[in-house]
């Protein structure tokens, strides 16, 4: 599969309501400055904060009540810029790489072979969204706009900020230059200052519904089989992302794997777990995703109504016990064997 980033992507299904919402805005001269785009990670709140992006950027203002969606052709100047990061109105912000992996761009830009897309998502970046990088908004806003078009800021996401980054987000907020629009990506609203949440307009992104996880599916990944686009959308939570990871990584033959494991009651089998715990702890991707897989088995569990409040407790004892492992170089292994035991206790 073909990776395809929010900044390449024209297709978008599941989020017509909140479209809409923009559009009207648009249209009525209303345009808040600053739009909150949220919702659980994988539905489409960058590919949304995009499509926003290169709307306002090619939009004929004087034709503002003729437009009846966002939608931009693909070869339409600002959606190619904004691809190639050459639009002078228009500044994302992310996470940037680390220093050792920023020497590794550099050289190979050196060297003639600058990395492609596909590359740059395999090196690591760094935890956090950097005040100097939040600075650099202050620098593009300065500037005056090219034709006087809109400048528009992506912040991806909004939940990498730290607390200087945060504050400095929020002065920007505080004092929002003319004609300037900052878009918002939250996974996470409780990791928000209030007083951020509070100066923006919201646009909340619901987690898509099974039709249109396999939709996407069948789009994204046409070699599945329908029968396994049919599970995948099941148990990727209405996320988009986290059914083409699943489809990407095993997730569906581990998630079928732990409910061998976890509902064979008094047939339960050691050596099963014992090869699931172990395969759990080949690589770091693998190990988050059987985590996350687990903490869906026992949501459902949650969901389901029996022992609800047994399920609730243990679903936040295996977080701890997960954040343990991680911050304190513990056993993965032997900490997957306890979750094992500790859900089979439950049922």
């Amino acid at each position: 599969m073909e990776r395809i980033l929010p900044k390449d992507n024209p297709y978008l299904i599941g989020h017509e309501k909140e479209e809409k919402l923009f559009l009207e805005a648009y249209k009525s001269g209303t345009l808040h400055h600053a739009w909150l785009i949220s919702g659980i990670e994988g539905i489409g709140k960058a590919t949304l904060g995009y499509k926003i992006a290169r709307f306002l950027l090619e939009a004929d203002e004087t034709k503002r009540d003729t437009y009846q969606t966002l939608d931009v052709a693909p070869n339409a100047l600002s959606f190619v810029q904004i691809s190639s990061g050459s639009n002078p109105n228009f500044k994302a912000i992310e996470r940037g790489f680390t220093e050792t992996d920023k020497k590794k761009i550099i050289k190979a830009i050196k060297d003639g072979e600058p990395l492609d897309d596909e590359q740059l998502s395999d090196l690591k970046k760094s935890t956090v969204i950097k005040v100097d990088e939040v600075r650099e908004i202050n620098t593009f806003l300065s500037k005056k706009s090219f034709d006087g078009a809109w400048r528009v800021v992506l912040i991806d996401s909004v939940d990498d900020l730290n607390t200087a980054s945060a504050n400095a987000i929020l002065k920007i907020l505080e004092e929002p230059p003319a004609k300037s629009i900052l878009l918002l990506v939250s996974h996470n609203l409780n990791k928000l200052l209030p007083t951020i949440r509070s100066r923006c307009a919201k646009l909340h992104l619901e987690p898509l519904s099974e039709a249109n996880v396999a939709m996407l599916l069948r789009r994204y990944i046409p070699e599945l089989k329908e029968a396994d686009v049919q599970k995948l959308s099941q148990i990727s939570q209405g996320s988009i992302g986290k059914a083409i990871n699943y489809a990407l990584n095993d997730g569906l033959k581990i998630y079928e794997n732990l409910q061998a494991v976890l509902y064979a009651g008094n047939r339960f089998d050691l050596s099963k777990a014992l090869t699931l715990a172990s395969d759990a702890v080949a690589d770091e991707n693998t190990w988050n995703l059987t985590i996350e897989l687990i903490l869906k088995f026992v949501a459902d569990l949650i969901i389901s109504g029996e022992k609800a409040e047994s399920f609730f407790e243990l679903y936040g004892e295996i977080i701890k016990i997960n954040n343990e492992v991680l911050s304190l170089n513990m056993d993965k292994r032997q900490a997957m064997l306890n979750i094992f035991y500790m859900i089979t206790k439950v049922m």
